[in-house]
């Protein structure tokens, strides 16, 4: 803010005689803020929501603050402490929340010394939570690396981190020593159940690169990290934001980490790891046990129907499986967001199901009500009215490829009308020559491909939707080719046949071509001209 520039620039003054230089331009420092925030705006309140619960008044109300806490800030810090277990869930403080109280650290790290010292022992919890305390500067974010400096400097003289530790174990209740059948009780009440093999091969046996990695999960749980992929420096965090390490760390390449402090800069998609120690499954489980889930998946994903169950922690995914027999009122609703999100095309559009579709539309278009509209947007704003019955026998996208898609359009047509379709709209109509071909009703128009020769004698052509619309007539040469397009053949034979068959005898000189089209033989077949 700017009154903070002023406030350095008043503390250089007072080191002697002098300029001040102020290094960023004045149209920077006219965008600064006008006041400097309140820490409490700012600060995280977690500390603060346990001393006003142990003071009786979990809200504050009452109190003459300055500036009263952020409500959000207030709320994420009272459920950081329900999880904890240091307030009940109207957020009165319980016996473990004094306990973590008298402590006289952040409660976070509080709770990691409390639940640490019985499995790690009672100094190292201490020394691991005062090096937390301490910030010290972990090299390559090495924490256990941070942890045997730090040791090394206390031997003989003490140092900062050497009285934290001491003014910790002073605060810290008597705790029976480690051992192994405490370690795997523990880890059956975090979540694993019993049974499960021994954590670390039992609390007396953890390293202290295991034991440090312990006692910084438990201080911050959501931050207990995984590797992406089988290699590199980026992790995912339980919390959910990515994280990765400096270069050269000695850390490259394990595969759980528990992250004592990280900063993700703005505009950074991953945080960078200032300190971390190494970690196991089984360890990052017990300590960020609440964060286990167990959940169901039936959705559509990446242009596929996913159904299946998986175990994580927090955003850290431990293990999957495929749901047999997923409910099947998720799998209609997950393939509606299938055929929302990618439209129509998931479905087996045979030409059976296209021909009968585009005769319901033309039947929609011509005639109306109770006709159906059956657009893409009208299909996909009705799906259970059509395609219901069949999403029940869908559990994977190539199921989709076996939906009898005639008999789920059929669904839509009006009863009785429905009777009426093959009267109203005909898939295929008799030509003279005694040929059925099929009626194309994807235009504007229905229209019947046919050859010149098939409707000789033919002197009026059909009318569909009840004699509304006339059928269009694409008549083609013997070869297939374009002739000529009519809805009216008389007017055809008394105009249109003459230059027609004029360039149909010079192109097809072998076959027959009378003069008067409206009274000769049809036929289907390529006839030629007798030879003289």
């Amino acid at each position: 803010s700017r009154p903070a520039t002023t406030q350095r620039a008043g503390r250089a003054g007072r080191e002697g005689p002098g300029a001040v230089y102020r290094c960023w331009s004045a149209a920077e420092h006219e965008r600064l803020p006008a006041r400097t925030e309140p820490e409490i705006a700012t600060a995280d309140l977690t500390g603060f929501a346990l001393e006003l619960a142990c003071w009786g008044t979990p809200d504050g109300s009452g109190l003459a603050l300055l500036d009263p806490p952020p409500p959000a800030a207030m709320a994420a810090a009272r459920a950081t402490l329900r999880q904890l277990g240091a307030v009940d869930r109207d957020g009165r403080v319980t016996g473990r929340g004094r306990a973590v109280a008298d402590v006289g650290t952040d409660p976070r790290t509080a709770r990691a010394l409390l639940d640490a010292a019985p499995l790690v022992g009672r100094r190292r919890a201490a020394e691991v939570v005062a090096l937390v305390e301490e910030d010290l500067r972990a090299p390559g974010a090495d924490l256990v690396a941070a942890l045997r400096q730090a040791r090394r400097d206390a031997d003989g003289r003490p140092t900062a981190w050497s009285r934290a530790v001491d003014r910790l174990l002073g605060r810290l209740p008597d705790v029976p020593a480690p051992s192994p059948a405490r370690m795997e009780a523990s880890a059956g009440a975090g979540g694993r159940g019993a049974g499960d093999t021994a954590i670390g091969g039992g609390a007396g046996g953890l390293s202290d690169d295991l034991a440090t990695g312990l006692v910084c999960a438990l201080a911050h749980p959501d931050r207990v990290a995984r590797r992406r992929g089988a290699g590199g420096s980026s992790y995912l965090m339980a919390g959910g934001t990515g994280a990765v390490l400096p270069d050269g760390s000695p850390l490259l390449g394990a595969p759980w980490l528990a992250v004592a402090d990280a900063d993700r800069a703005p505009g950074r998609r991953d945080a960078l790891v200032r300190a971390a120690a190494p970690l196991d499954e089984d360890l990052a489980v017990l300590a960020a046990g609440p964060l286990l889930r167990t959940q169901e998946q039936v959705a559509w994903v990446d242009g596929d129907l996913v159904a299946r169950s998986w175990t994580s922690l927090g955003a850290i995914e431990l293990s999957s499986r495929p749901l047999p027999n997923p409910p099947a009122d998720l799998v209609a609703a997950a393939v509606r967001q299938g055929l929302a999100d990618e439209g129509l095309a998931l479905l087996p559009w045979t030409d059976a199901a296209t021909g009968l579709r585009d005769r319901m539309a033309f039947l929609h278009r011509t005639l109306g009500a109770p006709w159906p509209d059956v657009s893409d947007a009208a299909l996909l704003a009705d799906v259970d009215g059509w395609l219901g019955p069949d999403l029940t026998r869908v559990h994977r996208r190539a199921d989709l490829r076996r939906v009898d898609l005639p008999a789920a359009l059929r669904r839509l047509l009006p009863w009785p009308d429905a009777g009426r379709l093959d009267e109203l709209a005909p898939e295929r109509v008799g030509v003279p020559s005694g040929s059925r071909p099929r009626v194309d009703y994807s235009g504007e128009q229905p229209v019947v491909a046919v050859r010149v020769q098939e409707v000789f004698g033919w002197t009026a052509v059909p009318r569909l939707a009840g004699g509304r619309v006339p059928l269009v007539l694409h008549l083609l040469s013997p070869a297939g080719r374009p002739a000529a397009v009519t809805a009216d053949l008389e007017s055809f034979w008394a105009d249109g046949y003459r230059q027609v068959r004029a360039e149909l005898r010079r192109r097809y000189p072998r076959h027959s071509w009378p003069e008067d089209g409206a009274h000769a033989e049809p036929t289907s077949r390529a006839a030629r001209r007798p030879r003289t």
